[in-house]
């Protein structure tokens, strides 16, 4: 359902039972799957793709040019999951020749102003709280949550199940399952209460707790950490997880727990 009072381009590819409201602009080659709403004044710019069971909120802009001085006019995309909801007034640039592509999952929610820039990666469930800045090139991993206020710095990577505290500065990476807060931000605990929310056990948390200890509560450098935890605790997903986490980190781990 298309509103009169809307532009929409005539080589956009629009689903059937999209609904348009008033005073939208949808450019060229976009494609907004069946369900989407894209509410009134959001602009929906070229190379964007828009899943199903959508909702764009009023001022929202979507798909513009990054604010990279590299960029050249490239063809790139930004690519958006089903089920996400995007609020007010909320910024995704479209990717760089560095990637080609900014993605946003399934089932996420960006709370409103917040800003994904070019080739930044948003995994699936998460929830990215109000005036968020996510520079362009970082990675948050599924189940992320993090609160508003948040600035990433850019080649961040953020890791699954992760809860940040609002008002954080990201300059270094985040390991998955953890707390982060304070400030330089550091390793405040494990997300126990996401984590049981979510259907982990007892033994599993403890297990994840466990491999913590090692990293940022015993005195040791992450490579002999990493070493210990390998000789002393079992194999599981959670445990490799983590250990390939802290091994393939580019900018570095966030720094250990130091309390108040």
């Amino acid at each position: 359902m298309k509103q009169p009072l809307a532009y929409v381009h005539p080589e956009a590819k629009i689903a059937d039972n999209v609904v348009i409201e008033p005073f939208v602009t949808i450019d060229k080659d976009v494609v907004i799957e069946e369900g989407t709403r894209i509410g009134s004044n959001a602009t929906i710019l070229e190379g964007t793709r828009i899943g199903k069971n959508c909702n764009v909120f009023p001022g929202a802009v979507i798909g513009a040019v990054p604010q990279d001085l590299k960029f050249r006019g490239e063809k790139t995309t930004v690519e958006i999951g089903d089920n996400t909801t995007i609020r007010e007034c909320v910024t995704i640039n479209r990717g760089t020749a560095a990637k080609g592509k900014t993605i946003v999952g399934s089932n996420t929610l960006l709370m409103a102003y917040v800003h994904v820039a070019h080739d930044a990666v948003v995994g699936n469930n998460c929830i990215i709280g109000n005036a968020t800045q996510i520079a362009g090139e970082v990675v948050i991993d599924d189940f992320a949550i993090l609160s508003g206020l948040v600035a990433v710095h850019q080649f961040v990577h953020i890791g699954s199940h992760v809860m940040i505290s609002g008002g954080s500065l990201v300059r270094k990476d985040v390991p998955p399952y953890v707390k982060a807060g304070r400030e330089p931000l550091s390793y405040i605990g494990i997300n126990s209460i996401g984590l049981r929310r979510r259907q982990f056990t007892n033994e599993k948390i403890r297990e994840i707790q466990d491999v913590f200890r090692y990293l940022y509560q015993k005195g040791m450098n992450n490579l002999k950490a990493i070493e210990a935890i390998e000789a002393e605790m079992p194999a599981s997903p959670e445990r490799d997880e983590i250990i390939l986490f802290v091994k393939n980190s580019k900018r570095g781990i966030m720094r250990g727990y130091f309390p108040e």
